[in-house]
């Protein structure tokens, strides 16, 4: 599909004129002065190109284009003004970091070679975002799948604690939820580095040794330290890097960060991952809820109560044991999953996806896998 372009100017005149010149070569919206413009980024875009007036009353042009710069980044802007003042340039470009800055009268094949650079630049924005996510999820999924082959426990833990940062998260509008998601999903990524034998004990709740125990220390900052050479996963490396630390500022990394200034996500995370070794080593929800509010100083106390919402809602569920041709996405493992020779494939607490699904039915036609499996079914949906 063609991009848009959204042309604002207090002059209905003015917008008229454009429609009528242009409306054979691009697609075309007018919006009348800066609020419109505003309205029309939000309700109707996306537009690769916004051409703008200066001079308009309540909200001139470098103020809306500032706007919509936080609003649509994306989108190309252009200034298209009869003050041609040298300073005004200046503050045009650096205050919303314009791509043009025509005057008027301008020429209609000024105007239309500028429009088809501005599309050209959208284009080739938008094409390498879309690069860069494509690259991104990719990563991400090859990680995860490594963490999976190689540590199918540690593997069902990251799956348990994603599900359980994501309801957090929701609880609490976090925002940028995917981050949230992405850190709990690769948290764990660092016990690749453990002995399987320390692994057992970790997921068992036994005691370790003092070599052991310095190992496990070292696993947040050996995924951080991996995580932070992948574009835009630099956020996500952080939360990771203090998932073990407490609210009041004890706890790992040794460092001044307390309260606040410790990242939203990894207060989350800190939770979540209590939470899960409790609930790993036999307790209750109710209790292992109990046992966190007895620890002060260790979390931040609205996510506490966050958790709490979420176990609320989690207690809406339905268990049921099923064979594998009836799983299916959102149904949670409530039970280990392993392949009739004695291998754990699936650790319980994993939400099941297509991937979970695709890979339970390779084994189940090349090992064979026990069945039925244990699930919980959430009764907000019909199944």
């Amino acid at each position: 599909m063609t991009p848009k372009v959204l042309f604002v100017d207090d002059d209905p005149n003015i917008l008229a004129a454009y429609q009528r010149q242009l409306r054979k070569q691009y697609e075309i919206d007018t919006a009348l002065a800066g609020d419109r413009g505003l309205e029309a980024v939000a309700k109707t875009g996306p537009y690769g190109v916004i051409v703008s007036d200066l001079k308009m009353p309540g909200m001139n042009g470098i103020q809306f284009l500032s706007r919509v710069r936080e609003m649509a980044p994306d989108s190309v802007r252009i200034m298209l003004t009869g003050f041609a003042e040298v300073q005004t340039a200046i503050d045009a470009v650096n205050e919303g970091n314009i791509f043009r800055f025509l005057t008027k009268p301008c020429p209609p094949e000024v105007l239309s070679r500028a429009l088809d650079m501005g599309l050209e630049q959208y284009r080739l924005i938008t094409a390498e975002r879309e690069l860069l996510e494509q690259t991104l999820k990719g990563s991400i999924k090859v990680l995860t799948q490594i963490l999976s082959l190689l540590n199918p426990e540690a593997f069902g833990r990251a799956s348990r604690l994603s599900r359980y940062a994501r309801e957090i998260g929701l609880v609490m509008k976090f925002p940028g939820l995917w981050q949230l998601e992405t850190a709990a999903m690769l948290s764990q990524i660092g016990f690749i580095m453990l002995p399987e034998e320390a692994l057992k004990k970790i997921y068992h709740g036994q005691q370790l040794t003092p070599e052991e125990t310095q190992l496990l220390d070292m696993h947040p900052f050996i995924a951080s330290d991996l995580l932070k050479n992948i574009p835009r996963l630099e956020e996500i490396a952080k939360i990771i890097a203090y998932q073990e630390k407490h609210f009041d500022g004890t706890g790992l990394p040794v460092d001044e960060v307390h309260r606040e200034d410790i990242p939203l996500g990894a207060r989350i995370l800190k939770v979540a991952l209590d939470f899960d070794t409790l609930q790993t080593a036999g307790d209750s929800k109710s209790r292992a809820i109990a046992q966190l509010q007895q620890r002060p100083g260790w979390y931040d106390p609205k996510v506490l109560t966050a958790l709490e919402a979420v176990i609320w809602i989690e207690g809406k569920y339905q268990v049921k044991v099923i064979p594998l041709e009836e799983l299916q996405d959102s149904m949670i493992l409530d039970d280990d999953v392993w392949t009739k020779t004695g291998t754990l494939l699936l650790a319980k607490g994993q939400e099941v996806n297509q991937l979970i699904r695709r890979r339970l039915h390779d084994f189940a036609q090349n090992v064979g896998i026990k069945e039925p499996l244990q699930v919980l079914i959430p009764l907000r949906e019909k199944l």
